[in-house]
């Protein structure tokens, strides 16, 4: 749906060429929800305002649904934009408009929609937000998360292919977060939009992605499922993304482990063998007896996984490694 091929952008700063995002090359697959994961500076915002043109790029070429968008004149940007819609940190909402006004916007500015025809389409986007109670209040009316789903129907107004989330959970508190980024994965589910979402917070990426790409300094360092590049990160910067999200102290954890005997694994389980009774099961053929140092089971979007660090001591230590390789475990030798 999306297609990067060596697109970059770079800003005139005191007669000095400052590079925001290096050339890239990245697609984007039809009906996924993408993520872009990096710190303040790293690139992700630049490259996501690519797709639609509202940043220009320096060089490269951006093609979305096989059209080539940086050949566009503003006849063909304008059109194009109504197949891309937007959700922006902070709402960006007109504070003297009513919800129902805000959501019909683009249609009124499109012209080609009739007060009845802009009326019935706003009613069905409050409906799938949960908004119908708040058709008549204002912006300064409604809670934060209120204002972000009155942006994601105006974003869904004119009925976009993609859409484009920029910080769309940044300002909200961690419930309401979870409960915009359920309403973004039904919204991608029932309706096959593809989305690009970009965040700072591996824990939203996690929710909700299919893919990501992980930026540093103006590159993409690291891409790939969202399970591989969670749970075996492979780039410092994904690391550190991972131990922030887990609230794990990786200099602390080692310190734990220096005093615990026995030769220390991590276990990475994913789908039906994250329940399954692998570590009993082991112990009882080999003998060995285990602790669990540190774990953690959850989901990355529907699939459930766990990772465990554990230490293995007395008994057959080698066969109890190669009976948990041999099952449905990715396993690593923190320790030998």
């Amino acid at each position: 749906m999306i297609e990067l091929r060596q697109a970059g952008k770079t800003y005139r700063v005191d007669g000095r060429d400052i590079p925001a995002l290096q050339p890239t090359d990245l697609r984007v697959e039809r009906g996924e929800i993408f993520g872009l994961i990096g710190h303040s500076g790293a690139g992700k915002s630049t490259l996501l305002r690519l797709i639609n043109r509202l940043e220009e790029p320096s060089a490269g070429r951006i093609v979305v649904d096989g059209e080539d968008v940086t050949a566009l004149d503003a006849a063909g940007l304008r059109a194009f934009r109504r197949r891309v819609g937007m959700i922006f940190q902070h709402f960006n909402l007109l504070s003297s408009k009513t919800v129902a006004d805000n959501i019909g916007m683009p249609l009124k500015l499109a012209g080609s929609f009739s007060r009845r025809q802009i009326a019935e389409r706003v009613d069905s986007l409050l409906a799938r937000v949960g908004l119908e109670a708040h058709a008549g209040k204002y912006p300064a009316q409604l809670s934060g998360g209120q204002k972000q789903r009155v942006g994601i129907a105006r974003a869904l107004a004119t009925e976009p292919k993609i859409l484009l989330c920029d910080e769309a959970t940044s300002a909200l508190d961690p419930q309401t977060t979870a409960q915009v980024l359920q309403l973004l994965d039904g919204i991608n589910r029932e309706l096959g939009l593809t989305i690009v979402l970009i965040t700072h917070e591996m824990d939203v990426i996690r929710r909700v992605c299919d893919r990501v790409a992980v930026m540093d300094a103006g590159r993409i360092v690291e891409l790939g499922p969202v399970g591989d590049v969670f749970l075996h990160p492979q780039h410092p910067t994904t690391r550190r993304f991972v131990l922030e999200a887990e609230q794990i102290d990786e200099h602390e954890q080692r310190a734990d482990f220096a005093h615990v005997a026995g030769r220390i694994l991590r276990l990475t389980f994913r789908g039906e063998a994250t329940y399954a009774p692998l570590l009993g099961t082991v112990a009882r053929e080999t003998g060995v007896d285990f602790s669990i140092l540190a774990g953690r089971i959850d989901h990355i979007k529907d699939t459930p996984y766990g990772q465990l660090t554990i230490a293995l001591v007395g008994g057959d230590i080698d066969a109890a490694q190669h009976r948990l390789a041999a099952a449905e475990v990715h396993l690593e030798v923190l320790r030998a």
